[in-house]
């Protein structure tokens, strides 16, 4: 793309954050209270919506790299209206509910209901700051609502990924209900296509997992998230974010054990978060369920960590053959996240 073009693209983006701002009315229909949230996307609005009094949503902008090539764009904003499609189908108590998606020129905004309340990383910030640790059973609590969430995102057709869960995409209402936020970075598991990461981005590298760097989505399924999860409960109950991925995948003994820095949680749960948090995926639970599971002492296949009691292929129920076969991939796939880690470093 020209120099004049990108200059272009940059000058109608600064244009449309200008416009829009407190008492905007989009669509004809929201009217903005205020900004919410910022991120590299775009903007998340707090507004009104005029055709229901009363009701205030999140309005999430979506902005495109002007630098993209003309038919990248074009196809980023067509998945970007497929997804809304699928979004605004979904039906959860724990995820908000997408009620409406519009485009004003080259923006693209998904609007969903506002969710009132703390989010994780404000309640991990006011434990830090009394010095005290958020409750194991609180937290475990929360996971389950999570974890109910994602399995009925992971068994949506396609499969639904959410791809940033972290502390900050968690939100706690008054009445104690937890939601998962932000569905900026979701991505829909359909066979054989090929997604543009532009509404993706890369996920927030303390959770993101090993195989989510370099934006192959092929490498990707929910043992992604899986990882994403693990990592957050690593953080609600130590106060301390996981290390990076590539640096422990260049250093594996560097993440601390969580009972090392709160020697109250249970070490049941301290098990469950390290398995979650495997860097080879084959080598995570195989799904949120099971790691649910983990989570609460209904299977002890976690207990591998301690003594290898629980060999992956027996918690699999594979033969000899299978195991074979199934290391072979999964030591293609390894190396494969090996060089995408190398060319990211």
């Amino acid at each position: 793309m020209h120099s004049s073009q990108r200059q272009n693209g940059l000058d109608r983006r600064h244009r449309m954050k200008q416009e829009i701002s407190s008492g905007s009315i989009l669509h004809d229909r929201y009217k903005v209270d205020r900004v919410i949230g910022q991120g590299g996307y775009g903007s998340i609005l707090l507004a009104e919506d005029l055709r229901l009094s009363g009701r205030f949503c999140a309005v999430k902008q979506v902005s495109y790299d002007p630098s993209y090539p003309p038919g990248m764009l074009a196809e980023a904003r067509e998945q970007f209206m497929r997804e809304a499609t699928v979004l605004a189908r979904l039906d959860h108590p724990n995820l908000p509910k997408v009620s409406d998606f519009f485009s004003i020129e080259d923006n693209d905004f998904l609007v969903m209901d506002f969710v009132p309340g703390d989010d994780l990383r404000a309640l991990i910030a006011k434990a830090e700051s009394s010095k005290q640790f958020l409750n194991e059973a609180d937290v475990l609590d929360w996971a389950m609502q999570i974890g109910d969430a994602l399995s009925y995102l992971h068994n949506q057709n396609p499969a639904i990924l959410h791809r940033d869960i972290k502390p900050s995409n968690i939100k706690v209402t008054p009445a104690g209900v937890v939601k998962l936020v932000d569905f900026g970075l979701v991505k829909l598991l359909a066979p054989g296509e090929v997604t543009i990461t532009i509404m993706q981005g890369q996920g927030t590298a303390l959770y993101s997992p090993l195989e989510q760097y370099g934006g192959d989505s092929n490498m990707m399924d929910g043992r992604a998230d899986v990882y994403a999860f693990g990592s957050t409960l690593y953080h609600l109950l130590t106060n301390r974010p996981p290390v990076n991925v590539r640096d422990r995948f260049l250093d594996p003994g560097n993440l601390p054990a969580p009972r090392e820095i709160n020697p109250a949680i249970s070490p049941r749960v301290e098990d469950a978060i390290l398995w979650a948090m495997e860097l080879h995926p084959n080598e995570r639970p195989r799904d949120v369920k099971t790691f649910l599971k983990a989570l609460t002492g209904e299977t002890t296949s976690s207990l591998r960590h301690i003594a290898g009691k629980v060999s992956f292929r027996e918690e699999q129920g594979l033969n000899k053959t299978e195991m074979i076969l199934l290391y072979l991939a999964g030591g293609l796939t390894f190396f494969s996240l090996l060089l995408t880690l190398i060319r990211n470093i």
